[in-house]
């Protein structure tokens, strides 16, 4: 486990940090270093790696500290710090991940920011009243049905290889729409990619567009790379195309905010978009 900043500088200022194993990777200490700055704010931001067995142990020095104003959570803990948590908001009980955990009064509350980036990063291209389509029905998925749920499409339709998983999570989420195969897409106004499908290592989403609708929308959750193959043909064939790293930056956004109390000014700047894709 790391050392909390405030402790190696000598300086308590508020903190807070994204906490996982492995998690050197992770570009949340850029974004949040860069918003703090921006806005002349004493704080910090640190990656720090906490493996499993030292998860509890972690969280309970850290509730401790009276610096420290929460954490992100990736893999692998999102999915198992719930029962160490004091309280637990009603979307993240039903996307069944907690990607951000805030401190406030000495009690740890989490939260699923992800359905709230995707929120941010579609802006006025909202499912609200539309015909939907989302590809994939894992962890990704959740968080977008989550959105969904919210938004009330006039439609849904879930592609995916095993259609009864996806299925059964429509249903879940309380939707009643019709699960197709990987391939099958109707005529719809938005389509959001929720599958590992086009990231970096894994196979490229190979799916006809045509079917969407004369200004339609194509979210590509995906970030690396940041322009998918998937992205690169909507745009070619003149649909709006949403990139992975808004939707990125838009849960940071939020975490943000109930970390250090204040939104960052104008989160996806093209400053913090070359920092992320240097």
């Amino acid at each position: 486990m790391g050392v909390p900043y405030a402790e190696v500088i000598g300086d308590p200022i508020p903190y807070a940090e994204v906490i996982g194993d492995p998690i050197a990777h992770s570009k949340s200490p850029t974004i949040h270093k860069f918003w703090l700055e921006r806005l002349g704010m004493a704080g910090d931001y640190q990656s720090t790696r906490v493996t499993s067995g030292e998860l509890a142990d972690f969280l309970s020095a850290r509730r401790a500290d009276p610096d420290w104003r929460g954490c992100n959570v990736s893999m692998p803990h999102k999915l198992v710090v719930a029962p160490l948590l004091d309280h637990l908001d009603p979307p993240s009980r039903r996307i069944g991940a907690i990607n951000t955990i805030v401190k406030r009064d000495g009690q740890l509350s989490g939260t699923n920011t992800d359905w709230q980036g995707l929120n941010l990063a579609l802006g006025d291209y909202s499912a609200s009243g539309k015909d939907t389509v989302l590809i994939g029905a894992g962890g990704a998925a959740r968080a977008a049905l989550e959105e969904l749920r919210q938004a009330k499409p006039s439609s849904l339709v879930i592609l995916n290889r095993d259609t009864g998983k996806a299925t059964r999570l429509m249903e879940e989420f309380g939707f009643k729409g019709e699960a197709l195969s990987l391939g099958m897409l109707p005529a719809a106004d938005l389509l959001i990619n929720a599958s590992s499908l086009g990231m970096a290592g894994y196979p490229p989403l190979d799916i006809d567009l045509s079917p969407l609708r004369r200004g339609g929308v194509v979210v590509d959750m995906v970030y690396y790379p940041l322009e998918t193959a998937l992205l690169r043909k909507a745009r070619s064939q003149g649909l709006i195309a949403v990139d992975g790293l808004k939707m990125l930056i838009g849960q940071a956004a939020m975490a943000f905010t109930y970390f250090f109390g204040e939104p960052p000014s104008e989160p996806d700047s093209p400053e913090l978009r070359e920092l992320l894709t240097q």
